[in-house]
């Protein structure tokens, strides 16, 4: 009955009415009643539950120890919580009554007897459901993004008793730290679950981390073995944060939920995961500190390590977020302020090694450079960090602006500096203009080959140009124009390439090839035709393209610029020329063709000595006009 009356809600009036009872003028015989039939009541239930002397709060492995919080006593249970309660308002009024009472003494026993059950109770549960119910997996699941324990879905036995473990564990917190046993709760709270995510980070190889996270035992490591550990952190650094981690925060704020003023959640769980978030996080730290081995193709795996906290934040700071964690948050952050300042190092190393690089020979046939390769499978690759680049190189110089012409902004807006992947945008073009310009240097090496080095900057600029468009980030950063602006920069090149090696043979014809003319100027033709063409073809047998569609290309503009004008002069004079003179039909340019571009060793049809039989010709050039279309050039003749 009297523990009805002092349950929680009803403490304050209750325990007033006693009170004021206990001083009328009436005498106190009532109050001294109800307080001893309080007393009476409480220590009924709580010596029901005595823990006989060969107990102790943490043998939890005794066969004899039976649980007061079942599915089968949950009112017991309740009584009993309620009775400790009891006993803990009736004595102030006791006190008030006589201090040194027997019934003190009994109310202070019986305290101390029920404290000895729910200290013993609050490990067992602790203990024994630590791997499954209340695993920070499983509490993680058990509660909803706001932290509360997910309600209207409990269908099975198993929801049951996970719900009922979940509001025995609050509620014998609560009585433990209300009947001034704060220490002891917590005490037990933080050892069991301290051993929980320790055991959790052991099997994840947390520790073999921890042991290798200073900066003195880094720097004993080679780059392989130093690798792996970042590899190895890479692995596990999202379970401690959005699993382990999040469930102690979540589980420590239902335990605890009813003394938040107090602080003791943060507290508990400060104990229970600082240290280890600390050296979670100071392990980037110090490898992004040791300069020794930073270079250009490392980059990736410090933009990675960059991005796995970068998108834990939300997670860090949900868990992080009272101030008893600022220093976690604080080397969290300065963890990343570490490895982008590594990265821009890096990415300044490789524009550098760019910049350092020294033309030595050049390349035959005017193929595609090793450098070319190198910066554009370098830039493919850091594209797919574009977004963590915008906020690594925001604050760091980048190409200064009057250097860069305006095609090198995807838009209007990256121009005008009104997006945040402006800053990636002009570092990138900023590189591969870099390149260009080393690429130009390299040209220079084609001294006595003036086509061939405009068509070593067609390969290699249309290898730029195809890699960025092959790519959907590098189009998105670079943009349309860029790309337009740079393929028209590629037939340029082509264009001054075809001019320098055949505009001296198309110049072999007269402007009208079926114009009418002498048989000597006609035989004239053709030999300075057989003379150039020849010449021509032997220069270039080495030279390749390497890229398909830009060779196919080039050899169409060639067909139709030379071989149709040569098919139309043919067609009109050939009987008039000495037969003698004449080493080519049509078809035997056209397999001639077929030949260029693909390589020295590849060539296998003769080359131009091939006589009028030959009737190989490419499935290409087969579908091109034929010559009662009129042959287009724009070559100066």
């Amino acid at each position: 009955m009297f523990s009805k009356l002092l349950s929680k809600d009803n403490t304050n009036s209750v325990s007033s009415s006693l009170y004021d009872q206990s001083t009328s003028t009436d005498g106190p015989t009532f109050s001294e009643t109800a307080l001893e039939d309080i007393i009476d009541n409480a220590e009924q239930i709580i010596q029901k539950w005595n823990l006989d002397a060969r107990f102790s709060t943490t043998n939890l492995h005794d066969s004899h120890f039976q649980s007061l919080f079942t599915q089968e006593n949950i009112q017991e249970a309740q009584q009993f919580l309620g009775s400790i309660r009891d006993s803990q308002q009736a004595m102030p009024l006791l006190r008030a009554e006589n201090s040194r009472s027997a019934m003190v003494l009994r109310a202070h026993n019986l305290t101390k007897i029920a404290m000895k059950r729910v200290e013993k109770e609050f490990h067992y549960i602790l203990k024994t459901y630590r791997t499954t119910i209340l695993s920070p997996e499983s509490v993680s699941q058990s509660f909803n993004e706001e932290g509360r324990l997910h309600s209207g879905f409990i269908e099975s036995e198993a929801d049951k008793i996970n719900e009922l473990i979940m509001t025995n564990i609050r509620s014998i917190a609560d009585c433990m730290i209300t009947s001034g046993y704060k220490k002891e709760c917590v005490f037990i709270y933080k050892i069991v679950r301290k051993s929980v995510i320790d055991e959790a980070l052991y099997n994840l190889g947390f520790y073999e981390l921890e042991h290798s996270s200073q900066m003195s035992q880094i720097k004993k490591l080679g780059w392989d073995s130093l690798e792996v550990k970042m590899r190895n952190w890479r692995a596990v650094v999202r379970t401690p944060v959005k699993t382990l981690f999040r469930g102690e925060r979540v589980l420590c704020d239902h335990v605890f939920s009813n003394l938040e003023k107090d602080n003791i959640g943060d507290a508990c769980l400060a104990e229970i995961c600082q240290d280890r978030a600390l050296s979670l996080f100071s392990f980037v730290e110090n490898v992004a500190k040791n300069k020794k081995i930073l270079s250009p193709e490392k980059i990736f795996m410090f933009l990675n390590m960059y991005e796995d906290p970068s998108g834990l934040r939300d997670d860090i700071e949900m868990v992080f977020s009272s101030d008893y964690f600022s220093n976690v948050k604080s080397q969290a952050k300065t963890s990343l302020l570490k490895l982008a300042e590594a990265v821009r190092v890096m990415l300044t190393q490789f524009e550098s090694a760019i910049d350092k690089d020294t033309p030595k020979t050049a390349l035959p046939g005017g193929t595609i450079h090793p450098l070319t390769r190198y910066v554009m499978n370098y830039l493919v690759a850091l594209s797919d960090y574009s977004d963590s680049l915008a906020d690594i190189i925001a604050g760091s110089p980048s190409a200064p602006r009057n250097t860069l012409p305006a095609f090198y902004f995807a838009s209007p807006d990256l121009r005008n500096g009104h997006l945040p992947e402006r800053t990636i945008s002009v570092r990138l073009a900023w590189i591969i203009l870099m390149l260009i310009s080393k690429l130009d240097c390299k040209a220079e090496l084609y001294k006595d080959h003036v086509a061939l080095s405009y068509l070593f900057l067609a390969n290699n600029l249309n290898y730029t140009v195809s890699r960025v468009k092959t790519t959907p980030k590098l189009v998105l950063l670079l943009g349309y124009d860029w790309i337009s602006t740079h393929e028209s920069k590629v037939k340029q090149y082509i264009e001054k390439y075809e001019r320098i090696v055949w505009a001296k043979t198309l110049a072999s014809f007269p402007n009208d090839p079926t114009a009418d003319i002498p048989s000597a100027k006609i035989t004239e033709c053709f030999r300075l035709f057989n003379a150039g063409f020849e010449k021509a073809y032997q220069e270039q047998s080495s030279w390749v393209i390497p890229d398909p569609i830009l060779r196919d290309e080039v050899k169409v503009s060639i067909y139709r610029k030379l071989v149709l004008t040569y098919q139309v002069f043919y067609e009109k004079h050939r009987t008039a020329a000495v037969e003698s003179i004449i080493r080519y039909a049509t078809e035997d340019l056209v397999n001639c063709l077929s030949d260029l571009f693909v390589g020295k060793d590849t060539v296998s049809r003769g080359g131009p000595s091939g006589s009028s039989t030959a009737t190989v010709y490419d499935e290409y050039f087969s579908r091109l006009p034929s010559s009662s279309q009129s042959p287009s050039s724009s070559w100066e003749r």
